[in-house]
């Protein structure tokens, strides 16, 4: 974000994930092991305005399996998340259950659309 106005915006992060698992039964524990991972970090991030966790209901071959939003005061600080000791331990315990991610981050002042 060059942009100095936007930099200082709220900003939605968004990530999406496909989840590991063999069985039925062994992505749905996996989603719900990441789900609270991540909700483990609600109040724990400076800057950070809201967590929110979904997962996929559609069951769509082509669907990501869960989806992580987050609002952010600033860019800086969704800076400071990705570099947040509380970030990187779920992060780490996590790695090997997320196998394919997707992310989008955009200042809340340019949601709406055109």
């Amino acid at each position: 974000m060059s942009d100095p106005a936007i930099a200082r915006c709220p900003i939605r992060h968004i990530v999406m994930w496909r989840v590991a698992g063999r069985t039925v039964e062994e992505k749905r524990t996996n989603v719900e092991t990441v789900k609270r991972g991540f909700e483990s970090l609600r109040g724990a991030i400076p800057g950070m305005t809201h967590l929110e966790i979904g997962i996929d209901a559609s069951g769509i071959s082509y669907a990501c399996d869960m989806v992580l939003v987050t609002d952010f005061e600033s860019a800086e600080a969704l800076r400071g998340y990705a570099d947040h000791p509380a970030h990187r331990s779920v992060r780490d315990a996590l790695d090997g259950l997320r196998v394919e991610r997707h992310q989008v981050d955009y200042p809340l002042s340019q949601a709406g659309g055109f």
